[in-house]
């Protein structure tokens, strides 16, 4: 095989962007918790209702499939005693996906928190909670609870999972593409075998730690829970659990992909005498040409069907588990994101194995840059069917590329890749640069050859000097130390080997180095040196004859094969860097990975955020509200009404903060040391200047000293409306207070 450059620099790039890409779902994956893709639409009774008598039982309805248990639906009493019967109900009808849990009859007054949680179809968990109350509002009601599924460290960790499982696919398939459709010999370049097969590694690695985390991921959240064995059966039996066990048997089967790769076909494409199998074969007999042709097609086309079935087979466990398997058109979009996959891993992942080609591997063929920028370019073109399909599917609407996160992500994902593309097509006029730059420069090579040649085997000795002297010390460290357990006599003669293994050193550098002028041959030395001491001459009667059965020096001949890899690395550095084209094509491709890397994880944030139909949708079912302004408002306004003891604070709690429904106004007021102050009068209003509504007054009744109340404040449409609070301290100071509130 080819080896080229030392082992560490070999995989610094692989880190690189692994650690780039670890570094970049940290950020985007622990910023917020996994938006939901099911979303709460409906529930009977509503948030924030007040009903006369218990219902018989709660029912959720969800803007697509859901995947609840017994627990997945709690009904809390004002106490935060637990009071549903525990059993799942599930109401689903039609196109309308809705379950409930049973209430038993009796239930006391108050305020009853229902808290939720589920697994959207795409794999994501959701949760939720809010209240309703029977007869009235009471004083207290239980604690609502305020992480989110999905969130905290667990998502986290199984965000940046699912970013290294994409880098994975990308590096494996992408790669072995570039191997097989591009260029062959890159089987034998050991950095090109090196990302496959880390490539192959990250996405299993990651794939088993996915199936362990789904438990806490989906249900409590704890990183413990990973050891739960029954969680873990439980997870096996969902869709997202079929399709990552799926994943790891495609991995077992792209296994042998990889060893055939890097074993029978590499060795197909290995140079004449450059193995120990073609020289077996010569000993037996002259391999057939036409034979040994045929015998690499039909590797080739082997190799080309089995790695697109396995490919497509992985990347259908994405599709089969997230946005493509729910919503509009699911027999269309997941075939369609197969090929969506598939395109991204052939140009991002065939774009990496070109990387490290062209900075840790032999010169690349212009040739095989060529295919690739074929492929590329039928990758883009695949990208861009695929992705106006899905981005139509997933936005429906023009406003909503603005007005949802899902769609000023996709802006940003497209940014990237115009970007991307914008450098791919000054890459590819380094490509045809290299092209003409080869054709025009063989005439003059070709006159010039003696001169280059002479030229470049000099400047590479110059480079291979340091490493021949390096070695030449170790041999003559090696020979002291073996001097100093070794006779009188051994350690005499231990200086002349030593002496023999630098000139050794100094020869080889020497005769890379051809003079151009010879001159004549100097006349035959005699092969000893006159000036020697008589002492290290060969003593016929004491010494004994050399055995002829003991081999060569180990260590001169360690050294001479240090000297010559050191050259050949020279010489290999040297012939890459004096290209300018294949310089320039370089820095294009590590641009064009850099900004890859960047895309890859906005693309995995993608994926785990609402698409921007079901939140339109979600919208729509509550009269145009966010489910996000549908809580509890609270605002601290402080006050100044410019008299004796006029300074204080005044906070104000709409609950549930939401249009149509009757709300209660709590106000509380307290001087600035915190403690609670009456004032003679205080009034409230409430004003929606876009809609020329109010001011609608509300009266609150004093309840206690500094504590004020107000129920069934109606608001009739939801919005940005602007609360006027009127605090009056004596007869003549008082102040108004005008903050924005929003109601949905």
């Amino acid at each position: 095989m080819v080896t080229t450059g030392p082992p560490a620099r070999r995989s610094a790039v692989l880190r690189m962007l692994v650690v780039a890409v670890a570094l970049a779902g940290a950020l985007f994956g622990g910023a917020v918790p996994a938006s939901a893709h099911a979303a709460l639409t409906g529930s009977t009774p509503t948030q924030g209702s007040v009903v006369d008598r218990a219902p018989e039982q709660v029912s959720l309805t969800f803007s697509e499939g859901v995947a609840m248990g017994d627990d997945s639906i709690r009904v809390l009493d004002p106490h935060g005693k637990r009071v549903d019967r525990g059993k799942l109900r599930n109401l689903c009808s039609g196109a309308t996906v809705k379950y409930g849990t049973g209430l038993p009859p009796g239930l006391g007054n108050g305020t009853y928190t229902v808290a939720w949680q589920a697994v959207s179809a795409d794999s994501h968990p959701v949760s939720g909670a809010f209240t309703f109350s029977v007869g009235a509002p009471s004083k207290s009601s239980a604690a609502i609870p305020q992480q989110e599924a999905g969130g905290g460290l667990v998502g986290a960790l199984y965000g940046i999972a699912r970013c290294l499982a994409y880098a994975g696919f990308v590096l494996m398939a992408g790669g072995a593409t570039f191997v097989v459709a591009c260029r062959p010999a890159a089987a034998l370049v050991r950095s090109v075998q090196r990302l496959v097969v880390q490539g192959w590694a990250l996405l299993t690695g990651t794939t088993v730690a996915m199936l362990l985390l789904r438990t806490p991921y989906t249900g409590s959240g704890d990183l413990a829970d990973v050891f739960d064995l029954g969680g873990l059966q439980q997870v096996l039996l969902t869709k997202p659990g079929a399709a990552l066990v799926s994943r790891l048997l495609l991995l077992a089967a792209a296994a042998l992909f990889v060893a055939v790769l890097f074993g029978a076909f590499a060795r197909a494409h290995e140079p004449a005498g450059a193995g120990g199998a073609t020289d077996a074969e010569g000993e037996a007999g002259a391999v057939d040409p036409a034979e040994e042709a045929r015998r690499r097609k039909d590797l080739t086309f082997g190799l080309g069907i089995g790695g697109v079935i396995v490919a497509a087979g992985l990347a259908a466990t994405w599709a089969m588990a997230e946005h493509a398997s729910t919503g509009l058109q699911p027999a269309v979009a997941m075939p369609v994101d197969v090929l969506h996959l598939l395109a991204v891993a052939a140009w991002l992942g065939g774009l990496a194995a070109l990387l490290v080609s062209l900075y840790w591997g032999p010169p690349v063929e212009r040739t095989a840059v060529r295919r690739f920028s074929r492929i590329a370019f039928g990758s883009v073109v695949v990208l861009a069917a695929t992705g106006v399909y899905q981005s139509w599917r997933q936005v429906g609407t023009w406003s909503a590329l603005t007005g949802t996160a899902y769609g000023r992500l996709l802006l940003l994902k497209v940014g990237l890749v115009a970007v991307l593309v914008g450098i791919a097509w000054v890459s590819r006029r380094w490509t045809a640069r290299l092209g003409e730059a080869r054709v025009a420069e063989d005439p003059a090579a070709a006159a010039g050859a003696g001169g280059t040649a002479a030229a470049t085997d000099a400047a590479d000795a110059a480079d291979v000097v340091d490493a021949a002297q390096e070695a030449g010390e170790a041999a003559e460290r090696q020979s002291a130390k073996a001097a100093g357990k070794a006779t009188g006599k051994v350690a005499a003669g231990a200086p002349a080997a030593s002496s023999t293994a630098g000139a050794t050193a100094t020869a080889t550098a020497t005769a890379a180095s051809p003079d151009p002028d010879p001159g004549p041959a100097p006349e035959e030395t005699p092969d000893t040196d006159p000036e020697a001491p008589p002492e290290t001459a060969l003593n016929p009667e004491t010494d004994p004859e050399p055995d002829p059965s003991t081999g060569p020096d180990p260590a001169r001949a360690a050294q001479l094969a240090r000297q010559q890899a050191a050259l050949r690395t020279a010489r290999t550095k040297r012939l890459r860097d004096a290209d300018p084209e294949r310089l320039g094509l370089r820095r294009s491709v590590l641009a064009e990975a850099s900004v890859a890397v960047v895309l890859l994880v906005v693309t995995t944030v993608l994926t785990a955020t609402e698409p921007a139909r079901t939140e339109a949708a979600v919208q729509a079912a509550s009269g145009g509200q966010s489910t996000a302004s549908n809580q509890p408002q609270v605002l601290t306004v402080p006050f100044d009404t410019g008299g004796p003891h006029g300074k204080g604070t005044a906070r104000v709690d709409l609950d549930p903060g939401r249009s149509g429904n009757a709300n209660e106004l709590r106000l509380r007021l307290s001087d600035p040391s915190g403690k609670a102050m009456d004032v003679p009068e205080v009034k409230v209003s409430f004003t929606q200047k876009a809609k020329k509504l109010g001011p609608l007054p509300v009266v609150p009744r004093h309840t206690g000293t500094g504590h004020w109340r107000a129920s069934g404040v109606q608001l009739p449409v939801p919005g940005q409306w602007q609360l006027s609070l009127l605090v009056r301290t004596s007869d003549i100071d008082q102040v108004t207070e005008i903050r924005n509130v929003k109601i949905g």
